[in-house]
């Protein structure tokens, strides 16, 4: 990391800090405002696989007390269409230059972001042609942009499930389906190139440089903002990451322009 900038380590930190805060209160949203303020300053194929490891760093603490509460009926069919789409988003995140690429998430991530806001009101049940369908998109989404999360979570914020059912059914299957999709970043070379490979030492110098400011957001987001209703909590951050995603958008369009 030698040839990365101080300005960028340091902005780096912040961001995760406050993204951590966000997770901490919340329980949401890390990936997506780290992917989404990252992305600005350095491709996301840089970005994406430390956050697979930040983030299964932050579910593997968590574990133990959702496993009880884990819906099973979804997280088959879930499982089964992140396990075939994963590998195809992170192709898509390993070889798409990056420009195309950086429009192609901040696209995604504002479309996530206002679907979240739009809090739709449907009734889902939990059959298997449903659960892949939304497996699919969100391994599509994990694989490319590590916010697999938001995908299931605006179509489960619709459907009949208690949310400490639907916590639990999330912390489990995204912390078996970030370690799939950080392996297929390992297996696939970025560019075609093996010295650009996605997954390598600068991965986890990386991680392992952003893992305390992560921590300490989300021990700040756990203990602060007592009288906070959580639902205004939640839409102001899916406002900011509506509005980080559509910088990323406008700086993909310019750089394709010019």
């Amino acid at each position: 990391m030698s040839d990365v900038p101080a300005f960028l380590i340091v902005t780096g930190m912040v961001v995760v800090f406050l993204a951590g805060v966000v997770r901490g209160f919340s329980g949401f949203g890390f990936s997506a405002l780290c992917v989404a303020a990252l992305s600005l300053f350095v491709s996301p194929a840089r970005v994406v696989p430390p956050i697979f490891v930040l983030e299964i760093l932050a579910s593997v603490s968590l574990l133990r007390g959702a496993w009880p509460w884990v819906d099973w009926r979804w997280m088959a069919w879930l499982a089964l269409g992140n396990v075939v789409f994963i590998p195809f988003g992170v192709w898509v995140l390993a070889f798409a230059p990056e420009a195309p690429l950086r429009l192609l998430i901040g696209s995604l991530l504002l479309v996530a972001a206002l679907a979240s806001r739009r809090e739709l009101r449907v009734s889902l049940a939990p059959t298997p042609l449903v659960g892949l369908a939304i497996g699919v998109v969100s391994g599509f989404f994990n694989g490319v942009a590590a916010i697999g999360g938001m995908a299931v979570a605006v179509v489960f914020s619709a459907a009949k499930m208690e949310p400490q059912r639907l916590r639990a059914t999330l912390i489990v299957l995204f912390l078996g389906t970030d370690l799939y999709a950080l392996v297929w970043a390992g297996i696939l070379p970025s560019g075609g190139t093996a010295e650009n490979a996605l997954l390598g030492p600068e991965t986890f110098l990386w991680a392992a440089c952003l893992l305390p400011a992560m921590l300490a957001g989300i021990w700040v987001g756990q203990r602060s903002f007592a009288g906070v209703a959580p639902q205004q909590f939640r839409r102001h951050v899916l406002n900011l990451l509506a509005f980080i995603a559509l910088l990323t958008v406008v700086r993909a369009v310019w750089s394709l322009a010019a």
